[in-house]
């Protein structure tokens, strides 16, 4: 059971050869057998997981059951989850327990997911690796001396390993689309503002972005039905209507015009991981699909803009954690600022505080026009790029990353890490959509592939990155470790 997909665990519900509970049962069990070798959960939900399986059981019975209905899911430990430890990987919220569920939770409760639990993350969303995390290091099934990529890492090893799936995660720049890749998994960023973040535990306000998590586009499909939509509580949530993104998946891509980007296929691009994209792009043309080379001429400046703009915004959002409303508090301080200083020194891992740093001393006066207003006018570059492209073709195509999976502890100085959100970080920028989808290996470890879309355009990427996968196997592979342990 635990090699199903979201699409074939829903119709097995609907024919009855299993019920919810037993398949979460099956899962509960994996988790408890298996995780202590990749470490993807930080907290377990058994006891509210049954009763939401035996409560999707009872719909069913009564002809009450949506596509989601007792379909297991896992959210990252960023979803605020009403009752359930809320940690974002932190020390300083390790004992955070949320008092209200974010809108994602409440939608996927809704649509009768059952939610197993917590997935591990980097700190703060801040991280390329999964290791920043005060809960320790998240190891890639597909070779447990590798990291599944960061910050969504705890949520793709889970899927991957077969422990779950799908699950939530969020992108900032990058962090669900290079983990998915890393762990030869579907990843989808929507549209900023497509997906509510209300409840979402904020990094860089202006960049993040829920999405779903899974192991075919398919499946990212039904999740985004579930998930995508206005909301009222977060300002920035469009107002827009919402498509069925399961309708359009079957149809043809002939006379689809692809656009590759040169910057993505140049230095500092693996080989092996040029030739499996390569190899993608020949089965698009064998559907009918054209290809041309476009350029997005400012996408060499997309890192140094984003790690100014995001640790500006992480210094603000992350100024409310200072010992006196909630989370962690340090023993004993003997005065107000002592209690901010011991307090942030000791909940905050050490990439964490070096982002604080660098966002404040952007904002700060002097430098804030220098660092931050010229950031965002690179933006804004950044994100007219790819509308020109856009004119000129329908979807992007290229790495998702520019190597497979490094070994964990490789990255020893901050520069070299975020290096590995070359090819993800502008399409954060500019807040378009995203997805990533398993297409081939390199040395046994996965490489993603990455589908761009104009503004709103998930069900084109969603029908694309669906073609592919009918037209190839590279999502039904399955890790080792999670064959051994069937």
């Amino acid at each position: 059971m635990h090699h199903m997909t979201v699409t074939e665990t829903a119709k097995a519900l609907d024919a009855g050869t299993v019920s919810s509970r037993e398949l979460t049962q099956e899962l509960l069990g994996r988790i408890d057998r298996l995780d202590g070798q990749l470490n993807s959960f930080i907290t377990v939900t058994a006891d509210h997981a049954l009763a939401a399986a035996d409560h999707a059981d009872q719909c069913r019975a009564k002809g009450e059951a949506g596509p989601l209905t007792g379909a297991p899911i896992a959210l990252k430990d960023i979803f605020c989850t009403k009752g359930v430890k809320t940690t974002c990987g932190s020390k300083m919220l390790d004992s955070f327990v949320a008092p209200y569920d974010a809108t994602v939770v409440e939608k996927l409760q809704a649509a009768g997911a059952v939610s197993l639990g917590k997935t591990n993350m980097d700190e703060f969303a801040m991280g390329s690796s999964n290791e920043t995390s005060f809960y320790g290091a998240v190891k890639n099934p597909w070779d447990l001396n590798a990291v599944p990529g960061g910050s969504s890492g705890g949520s793709a090893a889970a899927v991957a390993a077969g422990l779950v799936p799908a699950a939530m995660g969020t992108d900032t720049g990058g962090s669900i689309r290079q983990p998915a890749a890393y762990c030869g998994i579907t990843g989808l960023k929507p549209t900023y503002g497509r997906v509510s973040r209300y409840g979402m535990i904020a990094y860089a306000s202006s960049l993040d972005q829920g999405g779903p998590m899974a192991r075919s586009a398919e499946d990212c499909a039904l999740l985004m039905n579930a998930i995508a939509g206005h909301d009222s509580r977060d300002s920035t949530s469009i107002a827009r209507g919402v498509p069925n993104y399961s309708e359009e998946l079957s149809a043809p891509l002939a006379g689809l015009k692809i656009g590759l980007p040169k910057e993505y296929f140049g230095e500092g691009l693996a080989a092996d991981v040029g030739n499996a994209i390569q190899d993608a792009i020949k089965v698009f043309e064998g559907l009918g699909a054209t290809v041309r080379e476009v350029s997005l001429p400012h996408t060499s400046y997309a890192i140094p803009a984003y790690y100014v703009i995001a640790p500006a915004e992480a210094s603000s959002n992350l100024s409310r954690y200072d010992g006196v409303r909630f989370g962690h508090r340090c023993e004993n301080p003997t005065d107000l600022i002592d209690l901010y200083k011991r307090t942030r020194a000791e909940g905050f891992g050490e990439e964490v505080k070096r982002r604080i740093l660098i966002g404040t001393h952007t904002l700060s006066e002097g430098f804030f026009d220098a660092y931050y207003k010229k950031a965002q006018q690179v933006r804004r570059l950044i994100h007219q790029d790819f509308l020109d492209a856009f004119e000129e073709v329908d979807v992007l195509m290229g790495p998702a990353t520019p190597t497979p999976a490094f070994d964990l502890g490789a990255k020893k100085d901050p520069v070299s890490m975020y290096l590995q959100d070359i090819y993800t970080i502008a399409i954060n920028l500019a807040g378009i959509p995203g997805i990533s989808v398993p297409a081939g290996f390199s040395n046994g470890r996965p490489v993603g592939l990455q589908i761009l879309g104009t503004h709103f355009a998930e069900a084109r990427l969603l029908n694309v990155a669906h073609q592919f996968q009918q037209s190839t196997d590279w999502h039904l592979r399955r890790p080792e470790f999670a064959e051994e342990n069937a």
